[in-house]
């Protein structure tokens, strides 16, 4: 059983800008951005020294893409050097994901690092479309990056929060 977080930070780790969201669980209130690294790792000393620092449990919680087993294979339309593109591309963002893990860690939160979702949705990949998480998350202000869409579905999921889907 999961322990009952204040607040919970979900990060899809991505080499240039991660998408972010802090979640408040008892408000609902959802904070989202796409931060590079530096300023992330700022963005975690903040998040620290304002919530967990007074008392408020916080948790990060990061997709670890690196805990699903796959394997990259060529195509009679995908050359070696695109499976090579590919898995050089992989390995960068699971490495940025391991060091945000490990700076917040560094200063003191509580990590989770977790498989990535299933995706289940409506929009290319199976990823979840703006108006797939508005509905889900009782609206949304503005259209968001795929990553800080994640990211906010990943600090839902993880707070047990309903997800609520539309009939067809």
């Amino acid at each position: 059983m999961k322990t009952k977080y204040d607040r919970v930070i979900g990060i899809d780790p991505d080499v240039n800008k991660s998408g972010v969201t802090e979640l408040h669980v008892e408000t609902r209130m959802l904070n989202i951005a796409s931060l590079s690294f530096p300023d992330l790792m700022d963005y975690l000393q903040y998040m620290k020294k304002k919530f967990m620092d007074k008392g408020e449990n916080v948790i990060v919680v990061i997709e670890a893409g690196w805990k699903r087993q796959s394997n990259w294979h060529t195509t009679n339309t995908r050359s070696i050097a695109a499976a090579a593109k590919t898995g050089n591309n992989t390995g960068r963002n699971h490495e940025v994901a391991r060091k945000i893990a490990e700076m917040a860690r560094h200063y003191g939160l509580e990590v989770d690092e977790i498989m990535p979702l299933k995706k289940c949705w409506k929009g290319t990949d199976g990823k979840i479309t703006h108006e797939e998480l508005s509905y889900i998350v009782g609206g949304l202000d503005k259209r968001q990056s795929q990553d800080c869409r994640d990211s906010c579905l990943i600090a839902w999921e993880y707070a047990g929060l309903p997800i609520k889907i539309k009939a067809r």
